[in-house]
Formats: structure tokens, C-alpha cells, sequence
């Protein structure tokens, strides 16, 4: 069992209606059909949303994914019509709130891994294998891979597992042309965030996208190259062999698994609200990473 420890009832705005609250989004549709997404302060771990908020996490998100689009506009169009705020949204939406068109969403987790870790490091470790892609002997936790490879995922409802899937996989689901367009665009995005990261002394190990179609064209979608769907580590504490520092949400896995937590990731008992430190410190994390890889001071 996981899921929201407690699921937030959605916020009802005159003028719009809610279709979906995510692990982190809140979904709703305008009278013109738009989409309106919301980005919340939650935080999710190992499928679960966990009870306490990380404060500014959503607009962190928000805000690095609309730089992360202007800086792929020439590789990929994206689902961004407007971040002016709905009539009648509440003030704490500034910030936070896309306005996008809506697509036919290809339900696939587009993943791209240059470095090994996470669950591919768990079936590498199996079968030399990840997605049933063959890699070389020797890798261990943070090897930077002979080349970037894509890696998708099936989407899952909240609280259900992503599941990795071969690309063959992924080619009966969706189609052959569909499966082709999804690897080349990950990994010319991946490609492109990993350039502009690494000149700002920073790796990007891996990340996941999602797309949709607006008619023919395949666009990016969600969000982008953010710490939630990212792993960011500093270039200058890179050592293979072991977990990496990071500007992603480890922090809190890591505090979770760790005896100070007192939960068991194996039972069906929901996880513990985050100590302040904890909050404090994530928060420091996605605000690092905005700026470091912006430029530009968070305010």
C-alpha cells in the first residue's frame, strides 16, 4: 500500500475545473480547454506523498522548467501557453501556475541515464543489462556510461511503481514511428541539459520526460530538468563507487531509510512528517540547484 498520506482536497476556482491531483500537480481545465498546471510544495518518496511540504519547492520547479524549455526551444516545442494566473486563482498560485495546451500524452516515462545508478544500477548489478540494454563489466554506483541511453518506463497510477521497459517494449505499446521520435528527442534534450549542467560544474546523471502530441508534433510536456525528475550531482564530489551528493530529493530517501526515521520502507505504514532540518536542508538543495544552474539568485 502507498499512495497520499492524507490526499489534499483540490482548491475550486470559478472558471476552472479539476481534473487531477498528482503526487506533486494539481490539474485543472479552463473554459477555453487549456490546461492549468499547478505545481505543489508536496513531496513524494518511494511512492508515497509524503505528509509535509518542502516551502518554495513548487515554484523552484516551475520557474527552472520554463528556463530549461527557453534553453531546448531549438531541439523541442513545449506545452507552454501563458504563466499569467487564472481569473479568481489565489495568490499562492504566482509562481507556480502553467497555462498549456492540451495533448494526446504518450504514456511512457521517456528516461535518458549517462551515469549509473538508482534502479538501472539495481538490474545492472543482475544482468549487465539496463532496460535489456547490454553494458560493459566494471560499472558501479556513479559510472558515466560508454554513451547516454534511453531507458523508458511505463507510467503508473499514484502509489504504483514505474516499471522499466525494453524499447521493444515501449515500440509494440505505442508504435514503432512513436518509440523512435521518443528516444531521439530524450536524448538530444538529455544531450543538451547535460552540456549546459556540466558548464556550470554540475552532472546530470540522468533524468525523465514526458510528451504528448499536438497532432502530429511531438512536444515536451510536464515539467523539465528539475530536481524532482533529475538527478543533479555537484561535478567537484563525483566518485564513483558510492551514493553521489546530490540537489535532488536522495536527501530525503536517505533520511527516510536511516534509522533516525524509525519507518519501515517494507510495511504498509505510511512515512513520518520530515523533521525541520530535513525540510530545511532539501529546500537549500532545490534552491542551490536553481541557481547554480540558472545564474540568477532565487527570490
Amino acid at each position: 500500500m502507498s499512495g497520499f498520506v492524507e490526499k489534499p482536497e483540490p482548491l475550486q476556482v470559478p472558471g476552472l475545473v479539476h481534473l487531477h491531483t498528482g503526487k506533486v500537480r494539481d490539474l485543472y481545465q479552463n473554459e477555453a480547454g487549456d490546461l492549468v498546471m499547478v505545481a505543489s510544495d508536496r513531496m513524494s518518496a518511494f511512492d508515497w506523498v509524503l505528509p509535509t511540504v518542502i516551502p518554495d519547492k513548487g515554484r523552484v520547479l516551475t520557474q527552472l522548467s520554463l528556463w530549461w524549455f527557453d534553453q531546448v526551444a531549438e531541439l523541442m516545442p513545449n506545452h507552454v501557453l501563458s504563466t499569467e494566473l487564472p481569473a479568481g486563482a489565489p495568490a499562492d498560485w504566482a509562481g507556480r501556475t502553467l497555462i498549456c495546451r492540451s495533448l494526446q500524452m504518450v504514456p511512457v516515462e521517456s528516461v535518458a541515464r549517462g551515469y549509473l545508478t538508482g534502479s538501472g544500477l539495481l538490474e545492472y548489478n543482475e544482468s549487465r543489462t539496463v532496460c535489456g540494454l547490454a553494458l560493459p563489466e566494471g560499472l558501479v554506483d556513479g559510472s558515466e556510461l560508454p554513451a547516454p541511453i534511453f531507458t523508458p518506463a511505463t507510467k503508473a497510477a499514484v502509489g504504483e511503481h514505474d516499471e522499466n521497459v525494453s524499447y521493444e517494449v515501449v515500440a509494440r505499446q505505442v508504435g514503432a514511428d512513436t518509440a523512435a521520435q521518443l528516444r531521439q528527442a530524450t536524448l538530444a534534450v538529455y544531450a543538451k541539459g547535460r552540456d549546459i549542467a556540466r558548464d556550470r560544474g554540475i552532472i546530470l546523471a540522468d533524468t525523465k520526460f514526458e510528451f504528448g502530441f499536438d497532432g502530429e508534433t511531438l512536444v515536451l510536456a510536464d515539467e523539465v530538468l528539475t530536481p524532482d525528475s533529475s538527478r543533479f550531482w555537484p561535478a567537484d564530489q563525483w566518485e564513483p563507487g558510492r551514493a553521489q551528493p546530490s540537489y535532488d530529493k536522495q536527501y530525503v530517501r536517505d533520511w527516510l531509510t536511516s534509522p533516525e526515521s524509525g519507518w519501515d520502507r517494507k510495511s504498509e505504514q505510511p512515512p513520518p512528517p520530515l523533521p525541520e532540518q530535513v525540510v530545511e536542508a532539501t529546500r537549500a538543495r532545490y534552491v542551490e540547484a536553481f541557481e547554480r544552474l540558472t545564474g540568477t539568485s532565487w527570490s
